[in-house]
């Protein structure tokens, strides 16, 4: 038991350490994505590849309109069809989304993108869409 204490302790102050944006993704994210970010084989995408996404011209509005409203349908990355349902996560707040998405850009995607401010999520939060037009505004991707 003397020697579990030291391991316990670390491990809390670990999960002290977390930021904000990996706490809300471990809480609400993980189950589906995986804790690498690789998704599940045909129901749910990886998110490795969001870097061209939110880099390509309306990327950054998609990527926060799926966290707000989620997804369904068929969706297609890097050759791979994936049909998982995405449920929404409006009673996110404005801050927790952004935290959510720059956790997910530098974690997985290793991006270099400016981060999603929480006045970006507030802009779009009021121009509410279904899971299937969220889908229809993905941006092509190179």
């Amino acid at each position: 038991m003397k020697r579990l204490l030291p391991l316990m302790a670390f491990l809390g102050l670990l999960a002290l350490a977390q930021s904000p944006g990996a706490k809300l993704y471990s809480a609400n994210c993980q189950s589906c994505h995986q804790a690498t970010g690789q998704g599940l084989p045909g129901a749910f995408p990886p998110l490795t590849h969001l870097d061209k996404v939110v880099q390509a011209k309306g990327g950054r509005e998609y990527l926060i309109r799926v966290v707000l409203y989620g997804l369904q349908g068929s969706l297609t990355v890097e050759g791979k069809t994936y049909n998982g349902v995405m449920p929404p996560f409006r009673q996110l707040k404005d801050q927790e989304v952004a935290d959510l998405l720059n956790h997910i850009l530098t974690t997985f995607a290793k991006s270099k993108a400016k981060p999603i401010s929480a006045e970006e999520v507030k802009a779009l939060r009021a121009k509410a869409m279904s899971p299937q037009d969220v889908l229809k505004s993905r941006p092509p991707v190179k």
